[in-house]
């Protein structure tokens, strides 16, 4: 018995960190295990591999105990929910006091010395990040003095075989001082997004094409802290926004924009 109920909390913890594989961690882990033999793909979240005799155990537990798997699963989801709600707060109160924290080295569009942050997660092959690209622009050409931009990569690959790199490209892009023409060329050419289109955007652009396919080459880095910064904010689609303290996702428009900055405002006198 004391065997059994030992094998049902191993299954337990076993389940559990297998549903880190949900959305953002999934996403996470395909960009990690490219860069990975295959075979060490059943280490990266355990550490070790089941032993075939464990394995059968744990089968065989599943197939007596199949409430294990969803309470494991519930009692996970609840307890990932709790951190990131509390992760969201911490973050969006740092937006408000220390926004520079925040915005690191990522690309910022509009005035720097702006006190409000409105922040991007983006994909370049997400349609609906196309999509909103005219009213963003509309907004900071008319707010670019009161609004500061920033982008963070949010790419999607398992849907958007070409986030990756593409996001790649416009921070090497970004090393030259061109993020944010990079970036517009990128959503303008959505659907023909290639290996081809990044160099000719590059000479387009003029950048040096050595340098571009140096820093390309080590961009990964950016994309996965970005990665991580969502996955801990419970970020599992795009596009996604925060202005200041303000959170709101998908399709936007100027009127929803320019709402949102009004009530900000009116907060902050």
């Amino acid at each position: 018995m004391k065997k059994l109920l030992k094998n049902k909390t191993f299954i337990a913890t076993v389940i559990s960190l297998a549903t880190i594989n949900v959305n953002l961690g999934s996403t996470q882990a395909q960009i990690i295990n490219r860069t990975k033999p295959r075979q060490q793909n059943h280490q990266y979240y355990l550490g070790q591999k089941i032993e075939p005799e464990l394995e059968k155990q744990v089968l065989e537990i599943i197939r007596q105990n199949p409430e294990i798997i969803i309470e494991s699963i519930q009692i996970y989801q609840e307890k990932q929910r709790k951190q990131q709600q509390e992760t969201r707060d911490k973050f969006l109160q740092t937006l408000k006091t220390n926004p520079d924290e925040i915005i690191g080295d990522s690309p910022v569009f509009g005035n720097p010395k702006a006190k409000i942050v409105l922040i991007e997660f983006s994909d370049f092959q997400c349609p609906f990040c196309a999509q909103a690209q005219t009213p963003l622009k509309e907004f900071m050409a008319k707010y670019k003095e009161e609004v500061k931009l920033v982008y963070k990569h949010l790419p999607i690959p398992n849907i958007h075989p070409q986030a990756i790199p593409a996001s790649k490209s416009a921070i090497a892009a970004g090393k030259q001082g061109k993020f944010w023409e990079y970036h517009d060329a990128l959503f303008a050419q959505q659907e023909q997004l290639s290996e081809e289109l990044y160099l000719k955007i590059a000479q387009d652009l003029d950048l040096d094409i050595e340098k571009f396919k140096r820093d390309r080459a080590i961009a990964l880095t950016t994309i996965q802290r970005d990665l991580t910064l969502a996955q801990q904010l419970g970020i599992n689609g795009t596009p996604f926004f925060i202005m200041n303290g303000e959170v709101f996702a998908g399709a936007v428009n100027l009127a929803d924009l320019e709402a949102t900055l009004a009530k900000i405002k009116a907060e902050q006198n």
